[in-house]
């Protein structure tokens, strides 16, 4: 699994984070713990492969966000009792 890291400017309230992950589930349905906050201008989820970029970017613009950058990291499962 791949954790994708969006960040995004634009977003003020509930609502806008709403539709940052419903453009995310539409763009990737297959995508997992999709979440957003518009406090840290950031969305995350998960998908199997690093989530294509230029994809996502006009998906995002297409809702008038602005997509500002995105990162992709192996998505590492902790357990209930692991520490790390």
């Amino acid at each position: 699994m791949t954790k994708n890291t969006v960040r995004i400017s634009g977003m003020a309230c509930g609502m806008c984070e709403a539709h940052i992950c419903d453009t995310i589930r539409k763009t990737y349905p297959d995508a997992k713990k999709v979440a957003a906050s518009h406090t840290k201008g950031i969305a995350t989820f998960l998908t199997e492969e690093p989530a294509d970029e230029g994809v996502l970017s006009k998906a995002i613009e297409a809702t008038g966000y602005h997509y500002e950058g995105m990162s992709s990291e192996p998505y590492v499962k902790h357990g209930l009792f692991s520490r790390g």
